[in-house]
């Protein structure tokens, strides 16, 4: 009787949808972070040179933000995947273009973000949350979670979708992204 009970039990959470809170991310473009130090980092924000900036100062269309952690062993298992997937948007004539990927290390300190970028050959910008201020921000998501962001006509960035998990295939991930971006204009 007690194996019926625990067949239940795993059964449970394949019923339950997917997360996807509409508000998750809302107050992402609020929150100013650290400008990178890195020419290349602030160019590829379309960043100008102030020490600081907000979402609404990267010069893109689109911006995901990966929240994700150095002890995270999915987080580890998908930087590959993430990695194809900021290739595809580099990859000159790509409809990625202008889409911009960046990650944020809840609980991480700036040495665990460099740490993870190294260990995982992340060419994309990366920030610390050390105090975990961002991530208690937008809901304590489990890692890793993505937020897209788009911009509206009035030229501020809204949440187009969010959710926990992996990317999965690089290229699908991409073009569900360029799809709900148009669906949106």
């Amino acid at each position: 009787m007690h194996w019926i009970f625990f067949a239940f039990l795993l059964f449970i959470p394949s019923m339950v949808p997917a997360m996807d809170p509409s508000g998750i991310g809302e107050g992402l473009t609020l929150i100013e972070l650290a400008a990178p130090e890195a020419r290349e980092m602030r160019e590829y924000l379309g960043l100008g040179s102030n020490p600081t900036f907000t979402m609404a100062d990267i010069g893109a269309r689109v911006v995901i933000v990966e929240i994700f952690s150095m002890y995270c062993p999915y987080c580890q298992r998908e930087a590959p995947r993430v990695n194809r997937f900021h290739e595809l948007l580099r990859k000159p004539g790509t409809p990625g273009a202008d889409v911009r990927l960046m990650g944020i290390g809840a609980g991480n300190t700036p040495f665990e973000v460099d740490f993870f970028r190294t260990a995982y050959g992340i060419s994309f910008p990366l920030f610390p949350d050390g105090d975990f201020a961002i991530h208690k921000a937008i809901g304590e998501v489990k890692t890793p979670y993505f937020i897209c962001l788009a911009r509206s006509k009035g030229g501020a960035f809204q949440v187009i979708f969010s959710r926990p998990g992996g990317i999965g295939d690089p290229k699908a991930f991409l073009e569900m992204i360029l799809e709900q971006t148009e669906n949106r204009r």
